[in-house]
């Protein structure tokens, strides 16, 4: 088993077992994929909650950039659902996980 897919399992457990929700192994799988080398390094293989910098990276560059949405305060409330439902608490959040459940939340499966 690769690395990379040593932690598409990780991420699949975590959707699981922390979001409640039965992940789509393809587009978790391409989701990862699309993050690249990113996911191998501690600090960018994960998304900080609290931080507010970190959160606009994510909406800048993965909901309008990748994804093709329109800036509005939709994107902040689903990022922001998608932390809570990720656990605030919960202190390893990773990017694959957020991403996956942001793709899921507007629908937009189509870009993968």
């Amino acid at each position: 088993m690769s690395k990379r897919d040593e932690l598409i399992a990780k991420y699949a457990a975590d959707l699981k077992d922390k979001c409640g929700v039965k992940p789509d192994m393809d587009l978790l799988t391409k989701v990862t994929i699309g993050l690249g080398p990113s996911i191998y390094n501690a600090d960018s293989s994960t998304v900080s909650g609290s931080d507010d910098k970190e959160l606009a990276t994510v909406k800048n560059n993965f909901l309008i950039k990748k994804l093709g949405l329109k800036a509005s305060a939709d994107l902040d409330g689903a990022i922001d659902s998608v932390i809570e439902k990720y656990g605030r608490s919960n202190r390893n959040k990773y990017r694959a996980v957020i991403y996956y459940l942001l793709v899921k939340h507007f629908k937009k499966e189509s870009v993968y």
